[in-house]
């Protein structure tokens, strides 16, 4: 990838989770990066080219942070509600940004919205692979329950709700009969 590359998704990262994607225009962007417009037609076609190279390269960032979480079966699904919940009551949260771009994008058709559909079905298959490995018994509708979880620690967590977000985690793991700390 290019430095010029890089500068733009950094920048569009920062100002799309911060402000909205389509509250962001393309030149503040390009002004904001330190790049010639040019640059930016080079590497990105559209606006939602850009937009969707934010949301791969974030998707590939949250798969590399929680499949890297420590244990096996139900330790490792509540190592990772723990960093989820952890995220959620930081600084400078915003919710989920797949969930935001998918309120600013409604048509299911649109390649912004495939990316947010393959993102919560990897996060759904992670919980269930996890789930299996714990010997769970109604892994779809757990991986499911944990998937909506997910969504709704990120949302409390982006009003700042953070003792729903952690009571909605113990919640959810004690009906699955997983013990959290």
């Amino acid at each position: 990838m290019s430095e010029a590359r890089d500068r733009l998704l950094d920048t569009a990262t920062r100002l799309f989770y911060a402000e909205g994607i389509h509250t962001v225009g393309i030149d503040r962007i390009i002004a904001e990066a330190g790049i010639a417009k040019a640059t930016f037609y080079r590497h990105f076609k559209t606006k939602e080219d850009l937009v969707v190279a934010y949301l791969v390269r974030e998707y590939a960032r949250q798969r590399e942070t929680l499949e890297a979480i420590p244990g096996e079966g139900t330790e490792s699904i509540v190592g990772i509600f723990e960093r989820l919940g952890d995220l959620s009551r930081g600084p400078g949260f915003r919710g989920c940004p797949f969930l935001n771009a998918a309120v600013e994008f409604p048509q299911p058709d649109h390649a912004v919205r495939q990316v947010v559909d393959d993102y919560r079905g990897w996060f759904r298959d992670l919980m269930a692979d996890r789930l299996r490995a714990a010997g769970h018994a109604d892994v779809d509708d757990a991986a499911r329950m944990l998937l909506m979880t997910r969504d709704g620690v990120t949302i409390s967590g982006g009003v700042g709700d953070n003792e729903t977000v952690r009571v909605g985690i113990r919640t959810a793991l004690s009906q699955l009969g997983i013990r959290s700390a």
